[in-house]
């Protein structure tokens, strides 16, 4: 535990001046990252009497054995260099504003030649214009269905639109004028790109103009006597308006806003955010936050709205906003008019000003003090306070557990230092072939995934995991040794190399004799700072380096159930990899068995139909229209692929004539 006043800025060194700051570890890894309007007044609250600050400030403090700062002309300057280093840095002590389940969304393709609607989870991408997002599913199809009768815009999978291409048919959809059919060219690449641009701008909010659009088209089709167009308008109106019931309406038309909600307390906090648009409710989203340091409502505003909208910023690039021309705010970052708040930060003012550089266009930040936008208001902080309380109920045992496993583990190993970070390795081959390693990474019990790494096994012949652990183990501390110095000189970026930091513990997947060849790699390199162990799967013994008897932890133990989760987490991992390299070693072993077909043109093929099952299909004709690829060669193809051995012609190396 360091001691703050080691590292305390001499007094009149720290500016009176906007800027941003950095607290380093003892390693040079950046574990926090703050901005001030002065930096002189916020640097010095931090190295008061440790006894007076807030459990997570003293926390840091203590960790921290540097503090550095670099200062900026404006507050919105800082803003955007806070945001900056956090998403590089990733530092273990800022806020982190995390979803508190996976919704799914209505995404739009944009970046592709014909878009697709679908239905998309997980993280934003960029060239996707996203809208949501839903409870469920099925919701968005259901709009789909009933929206595509008016916007027929492409649904189906690449592989899907490739393949009606190749045939001349479309799908289903195509036939009942649910989809244009840009695969068999009924439809321009202009003409499609205008329904996706129509589809967008309705969900978007501008409903009410294509409902009186469509009805003004249906009143002339009636009175020209067009019957047949007009009942179909008349349909595609019921549509649009049955797919509007599905959408609360809660405020005027023309209403632009997100409400946020917050319950929360001395520790976390809970945040529900209603998505308004055009009056409409269009989506919902939780998030749930570690308090890391004494923060007011108004401070958890200002860090929710800067890492929200900074994510859409990062999601969205220009292109983006030339691909959509014409749809407003949606084709940049999601940023509404308005923005509904409990409090206000103490910022308000910069944060308002660097939302406005995001949108283009004037941004409200405000409180609501009447009417309907009050008691929509309150309507989110009541869900902020349910999604809370679920949350708590939740997290209490887990996060008890994982504290008590750690400490356990720490206990039963007899280590000098609580194992916070945990990296555990596993072994994978079919036979001693395509011999493949994992690195799985654990900080205070939960994975991390980003910091997951697998190996190619090189330097063993066969089935041999002792020598295989020994390899790995030793490539993996032989990168840390090399890499860890250059992670704390290097001052201007700070960025962690991927092995510069060393784990507490080192768990192997096996026995006795893992564990002593783990321990021999870290010997041979001089590294006696980090303690090893072994989880052997028949008893779930854990075994330590020179011990003959194992370590029994009870079976109930929360401890010898965080290692068990490490050990099978880096066991599907490693099996991952290995199914993969085994996978293309057997796709690439039938076309290596044809005589003419060399490395180049293997490839080719394989990029062309995506897969050996599609190429086994494919006719002469179809495997011809590979570049390099001629009649003959398509015929030997083919044949081989048939599985007619006998059949299979061969090439004079010399001549290029068949060998009959």
């Amino acid at each position: 535990m360091a001691d703050p006043s080691t590292y305390r800025p001499a007094a009149g060194t720290i500016p009176v001046a906007p800027g941003v700051y950095r607290f380093r570890d003892e390693r040079g890894r950046v574990i926090y990252v703050g901005k001030a309007k002065s930096l002189r007044p916020r640097l010095s609250s931090y190295f008061q009497d440790v006894q007076g600050l807030h459990p997570r400030t003293r926390q840091l403090v203590t960790t921290a054995a540097s503090v550095e700062w670099t200062v900026v002309s404006t507050e919105v300057e800082a803003l955007q260099l806070e945001y900056s280093w956090i998403k590089e840095f990733d530092p273990r002590f800022n806020v982190k504003y995390r979803d508190d389940k996976s919704y799914p969304s209505l995404a739009v393709t944009l970046y592709e030649d014909f878009p697709r609607l679908q239905v998309m989870r997980g993280p934003k991408k960029k060239g996707v214009r996203y809208f949501g997002p839903y409870s469920h599913a099925w919701a968005i199809r259901e709009t789909l269905d009933l929206l595509l009768r008016v916007f027929p815009a492409r649904t189906c999978s690449p592989g899907v639109f490739k393949r009606a291409g190749q045939v001349g048919r479309p799908c289903l959809l195509g036939y009942i004028d649910k989809c244009s059919a840009p695969c068999v060219g009924k439809v321009s690449q202009e003409e499609h790109r205008a329904i996706v641009d129509d589809f967008c701008d309705f969900m978007a909010g501008s409903s009410a103009t294509f409902v009186k659009r469509l009805e003004q088209q249906m009143t002339e089709a009636a009175e020209q006597q067009d019957y047949e167009r007009a009942a179909r308008l008349r349909d595609d109106v019921a549509a649009m308006k049955k797919a509007l019931e599905k959408q609360t309406v809660v405020l005027a038309d023309g209403t632009d806003a997100d409400v946020v909600g917050i319950a929360e307390d001395a520790l976390e906090a809970a945040v529900q955010v209603f998505h308004v648009r055009g009056g409409r409710i269009r989506g919902q989203h939780g998030y749930v936050v570690d308090k890391v340091e004494d923060l007011t409502t108004g401070d958890l505003v200002a860090q929710f709205l800067t890492q929200v909208y900074g994510e859409d910023e990062d999601e969205y690039s220009a292109i983006d906003r030339r691909l959509a021309p014409g749809a407003g705010v949606q084709a940049g970052v999601d940023i509404p008019r308005e923005v509904l708040v409990p409090a206000l930060p103490p910022d308000a003012e910069a944060i308002t000003n660097w939302m406005r550089q995001l949108r283009g266009t004037n941004v409200s930040l405000r409180i609501p003090q009447r009417g309907d936008k009050k008691t929509l208001m309150e309507t989110v902080e009541r869900n902020a306070q349910q999604a809370f309380a679920l949350h708590k109920t939740k997290r209490a045992s887990d996060l008890t557990a994982r504290s008590k496993a750690i400490a356990e583990i720490q206990e039963a190993l007899e280590l000098d230092d609580a194992p916070l970070r945990i990296e555990c390795f596993d072994i994978s081959n079919l036979q001693g072939t395509s011999v493949v390693a994992s690195m799985v990474v654990f900080e205070d019990g939960l994975a991390r995934k980003s910091e997951y790494r697998r190996f190619a096994v090189k330097g063993v012949d066969g089935q041999d995991d002792v020598a295989s652990m020994h390899e790995v183990v030793t490539r993996r501390f032989a990168r840390y040794l090399e890499e860890a110095p250059k992670a704390e000189l290097d001052e201007e970026t700070g960025r962690p190399r991927r092995f510069a930091y060393p784990p507490n513990l080192v768990v192997v997947d096996g026995g006795a004799p893992q564990v002593a060849a783990a321990q021999r790699a870290l010997d041979e390199l001089g590294v006696n700072d980090v303690a090893v162990c072994g989880l052997a799967k028949r008893l779930e013994e854990v075994w330590l380096p020179g011990q003959d008897d194992p370590v029994i932890m009870s079976r109930t133990s929360e401890g010898l159930y965080l290692l068990q989760r490490i050990r099978d987490e880096a066991h599907r991992f490693a099996i991952t990899y290995h199914r993969q390299k085994r996978s293309k070693a057997m796709t690439t072993s039938v076309l290596d068995e044809v005589v003419g077909l060399g490395d180049t043109r293997r490839k080719a093929l394989l990029r062309h139909f995506g897969s050996l099952k599609k190429l086994k299909a494919a006719t002469v004709e179809e495997v011809m229209e590979v570049p390099g690829i001629g009649r003959r060669t398509a015929e030997v193809v083919v044949t081989a692929l048939a599985g007619d051995a006998t059949a299979v012609p061969a090439f004079d190396p010399v001549t290029g004539e068949v060998i009959a």
